[in-house]
């Protein structure tokens, strides 16, 4: 069950998920990453997000009272997150 904190982008993986089966996806991760750098892109799929409106308070009828926030893959999370930590060490 997905709690309200917890949302899952176009991909449909919780990121949960990659937590509970961490050490068996970074095989997987790894090939993904290394295809990415190699071709010098980032995978259609993996750049797609859910854009969902966020109250910001006030009158919920006027659309300025809302912001707009996107549910990106968790996947592609983590490959940012790692490019990044390699990015800082050089």
């Amino acid at each position: 069950m997905i709690g309200r904190n917890q949302s899952v982008g176009p991909d449909g993986i919780l990121g949960a998920i990659l937590k509970m089966g961490a050490e068996d996806m970074i095989p997987y991760l790894a090939l993904l990453l290394d295809i990415t750098i190699n071709n010098g892109t980032i995978p259609r799929d993996l750049k797609k997000a859910i854009v969902v409106p966020i109250q910001k308070g006030g009158d919920l009828s006027v659309v300025k009272n809302y912001r707009p926030a996107g549910l990106s893959s968790v996947v592609c999370k983590q490959m940012e997150h790692v490019i990044a930590g390699y990015l800082r060490q050089v």
